[in-house]
């Protein structure tokens, strides 16, 4: 009969083993679904129109300085929404990091 407090046969450090593994079988995991998702809406987009009807819009962060470009009829809303979502996104790094006491940059 085994009691509670008695040593198991696995050890901290194959526990460790373990549970790395698994965090980065979901990391895998996790950029495998992005691809797929980015492989759906490229293969949805040419089957819909092709190039006319695609509009890409997308704002890059070097440092501080972003890069702002965008291509299509859409062009425009796109890009607004891509600062609008960077700019969220660099204030709530800001927020967190004003809660945690400590600034990463």
């Amino acid at each position: 009969m085994a009691y509670a407090f008695e040593k198991s046969d696995e050890t901290a450090a194959e526990k460790g083993v373990t549970i790395y593994s698994r965090l980065f079988l979901f990391l895998i995991l996790g950029f495998a679904m992005i691809f797929i998702g980015v492989l759906l809406i490229v293969v949805a987009s040419v089957l819909s129109g092709g190039a006319e009807a695609a509009s890409v819009g997308a704002v890059i962060f070097i440092g501080p300085f972003p890069i702002v470009i965008g291509a299509g009829p859409d062009m425009t809303f796109l890009i607004v929404v891509g600062v609008v979502l960077a700019v969220l996104s660099v204030v709530i790094l800001l927020i967190l990091c004003r809660k945690v006491g400590r600034y990463v940059f």
